[in-house]
């Protein structure tokens, strides 16, 4: 009954008129998005989070969960229909949503990855609001020794699952550890690490390192790539035939369970549950020859593992406080900006916001299919917006849009200064994600350890003597040993390739 309660507490706050609004903003813009290639969800985020600190703390949570999952249907849109995915985890749908396009069977495509993607979101959000409760009072018995340890695990998790080299993501979370430390001290007035900076006495803005990393990085990054244009296939009929229909039933079914459970772990989400489920249904097909070639099962599996995995990637944030991967880790720092600290205490002091939003998830799945059906005509044409004209107007509002949070010339020039190193780090095989995660968790991880130690009078036996972060301890070194293994590694570079 209980979660009966706080679903109707969740109802009572995403139904009002300014969350309502807000929701849909925010999937109008992760529908536009997924729709334009080369402007990534991460870097949306990352340049609304500006706005976010102008609205209250569960507006401002609706409206970016809603680009999350947003961007995941307007993805499928362009790639079903001119065969380019505007979201990464859209990619596994082309193979088979442009073949069954260029069949005459787009509208079909569109329809089969509007309806498992709402099944996907309606059952992965009412796990988690099922499930969410239980982690909940699992992740109360943590204190300041299991969340150093599973801060820990975290971080090491994000190392194996970063693409490129092990080396180099271990190397930029320490950035970020260090980036993160940068400023206030809680056991001395003196700012530490600030060069003499007077600016950075209060630390870094994270805005200014999350629009500057994925936002001003990945323009300069597109100004020097030629996007090519596919014309778009014509559109005959919306529904799927008979035999289309079933053979989609099961491939969403099990594309939801398999994502619901990817999306959960570090590292994991969208683009990995996706290739899972696409790679999954291949595997069990009596007749794999036609993947590839326009078969319904390619297009309901990944699309229903992309949405579910959107919408579990939340679990890990809201209910243990460490995001699993870039876009959650946004989430984190729009969290902290409104004075939220991500942890299990969200569901106990914060429990209109967390139902809030799970409430918001199944009302922003109900307004998506509305946009992406009736509306797909009008997403095509946005394809044809010169980007001569798209990338400027982007910057200009991100300049805005930083400074605008304390008034602060040196914030935007920090921006600027993250986005040519961004730019760098992404031509020399460096991933931001875990310098995002290293400056998220690194202070965090810092006073937990002093609170161990504070509590232990000065001992480390918290960490191995209570159980759970003894476990969590075993599972990091456990991964550690695991990435020294060349069979390992050697497996890890041919998955990520393979995404």
């Amino acid at each position: 009954m209980d979660v009966f309660a706080n679903i109707a507490l969740g109802f009572s706050v995403a139904f009002t008129p300014v969350n309502l609004l807000f929701c849909f903003f925010g999937v109008l813009m992760g529908t536009l998005v997924g729709v334009l290639p080369g402007i990534g969800t991460v870097a949306t985020m990352s340049m609304l989070l500006p706005a976010t600190f102008h609205l209250a703390p569960a507006t401002s949570l609706i409206m970016l969960a809603g680009i999350y999952y947003g961007a995941q249907y307007g993805g499928s849109t362009t790639a079903i229909l001119v065969k380019l995915p505007g979201e990464a985890s859209s990619v596994a749908t082309v193979l088979d949503g442009y073949a069954m396009a260029q069949k005459g069977r787009a509208g079909a495509a569109l329809t089969i990855a509007a309806l498992a993607s709402l099944f996907a979101g309606t059952v992965s959000t009412l796990l988690i609001a099922m499930g969410g409760p239980v982690m909940a009072q699992i992740a109360l018995k943590f204190g300041p020794a299991e969340y150093f340890s599973l801060m820990l695990l975290g971080l090491v998790a994000s190392v194996v699952l970063a693409s490129g080299s092990i080396v180099k993501a271990i190397a930029m979370i320490l950035a970020g550890v260090f980036l993160g430390l940068i400023g206030p001290d809680a056991n001395s007035p003196v700012p530490r690490m600030t060069f003499g900076i007077a600016e950075l006495s209060e630390g870094v803005n994270f805005v200014a390192i999350a629009v500057g990393l994925y936002g001003l990085s990945e323009i300069i990054l597109n100004l020097e790539q030629r996007l090519i244009r596919t014309a778009p296939v014509a559109m005959r009929e919306l529904m799927p035939n008979r035999e289309e229909f079933r053979r989609s039933v099961g491939p969403a079914i099990r594309g939801t369970a398999l994502g619901s459970l990817l999306g959960i772990l570090p590292g994991g989400g969208p683009l990995l549950a996706s290739f899972g489920a696409y790679a999954l249904e291949k595997k069990i097909s009596p007749t794999p020859e036609r993947f590839g070639h326009g078969a319904p099962e390619g297009v309901a599996a990944p699309e229903a593992a992309n949405n579910a995995g959107a919408q579990t990637s939340f679990v890990p944030l809201l209910t243990l406080g460490v995001p699993s991967n870039a876009i959650m880790a946004v989430m984190a720092g729009a969290m902290t900006i409104q004075g939220i600290a991500p942890g299990p205490k969200v569901m106990v002091e914060h429990a209109p916001l967390f139902w809030g939003m799970i409430a918001s998830m199944w009302i922003g799945n109900f307004m998506l299919v509305v946009l992406n059906l009736p509306l797909v005509g009008l997403w095509v044409k946005l394809l044809q917006v010169p980007y001569r004209i798209l990338y400027p107007a982007i910057l200009f509002f991100c300049c805005i849009g930083v400074y605008s949070i304390s008034n602060s010339a040196f914030d935007v020039y920090l921006a600027v200064g993250f986005g040519i190193a961004g730019y760098a780090m992404i031509k020399l095989g460096f991933e931001p994600t875990p310098l995002l995660l290293g400056f998220i968790l690194g202070p965090m991880m810092e006073e937990n350890l002093k609170r161990t130690f504070l509590l232990s009078g000065g001992s480390a036996a918290p960490f191995y003597e209570r159980p759970i972060s003894l476990t969590l301890l075993i599972l990091t070194v456990a991964m550690l040993l695991l990435m020294a293994l060349p069979a390992f590694k050697r497996t890890r570079e041919t998955a990520l390739s393979a995404q």
